[in-house]
């Protein structure tokens, strides 16, 4: 992998499987191809925390490595926490580039929704940062990124080379396959679907019921071909745009028209 000039980038690198987690390693090291990278990670898991704070507790940030040009951090709070606080008391500047991830399992359709790895990419994009999240679709704790390496460093890239608009940011989602057999990259929109949520129910050994969350998730349009599980399921990474502005403008301008005078 050949060195990108790196221009004093500054570069922040985050996720929400934890510190220690593979992807984000792996994440890290094509990071460091493109500029000066500080690391700033939840210190466990924190999966499906969405762009949660914490507003009740206290965040602690312990530094656990550094040297030249790398800087790693883990913080007690949430994936959004760890953005935060990064760019408000550890960084010595705005970062040039936020990225998250590599996720270990898959943020298509409205999983990016319940997210905290496209979270702190938005967190980002709120900040007026170019931010982008990463995931691979294999949930395994020694999943092989070694397919994923390729079009992770394009993807940073094209976006160093052409920036992204205003309040938006990346979510991509790579094929858990041979990189012989990714096809390539296809820009989609978010699949239409939801999670069908199961929950099982147990008795712990003090005999105190307990629920435990699965399910499986429904795609809508199983045969749209330009949306991002389409384009997973057919061996090709997924780039969606995600915009910070949540607002329906169709819905706007139906309800517009309604008559409210009482």
């Amino acid at each position: 992998m050949a060195d990108t000039v790196k221009e004093n980038r500054l570069i922040l690198v985050t996720n929400d499987d934890g510190v220690e987690a593979k992807g984000i390693k792996f994440l890290t090291e094509i990071a460091q191809h493109f500029g000066d990278v500080v690391v700033i990670a939840p210190d466990k898991g924190k999966s499906g925390m969405s762009h949660s704070v914490s507003l009740n507790e206290p965040i602690y940030i312990d530094k656990v490595s550094e040297k030249p040009g790398l800087e790693i951090y883990a913080c007690s709070g949430t994936p959004a926490d760890s953005v935060k606080i990064a760019l408000h008391k550890i960084l010595k500047r705005k970062p040039d580039l936020i990225l998250s991830g590599i996720n270990h399992g898959s943020n298509a359709s409205v999983s990016a929704i319940y997210s905290g790895t496209v979270a702190a990419a938005r967190e980002g994009s709120m900040n007026g940062i170019t931010s982008i999240a990463f995931s691979l679709l294999s949930h395994e704790p020694d999943a092989d990124f070694t397919a994923a390496a390729k079009y992770v460093q394009v993807i940073i890239e094209k976006v160093v080379q052409n920036g992204i608009a205003k309040q938006t940011c990346l979510n991509v989602n790579i094929p858990n396959v041979p990189e012989n057999e990714i096809k390539g990259i296809r820009i989609c929109r978010q699949t239409l679907g939801k999670w069908i949520e199961e929950f099982d129910y147990r008795v712990n050994p003090h005999n105190k019921d307990y629920y435990w969350l699965t399910g499986k998730f429904s795609n809508f349009e199983p045969s749209a071909e330009d949306t991002d599980e389409w384009a997973l399921n057919n061996n090709y990474v997924a780039i969606v745009p995600i915009e910070v502005d949540l607002t329906s403008y169709t819905a706007l301008k139906d309800i517009q028209k309604w008559d409210f005078n009482l």
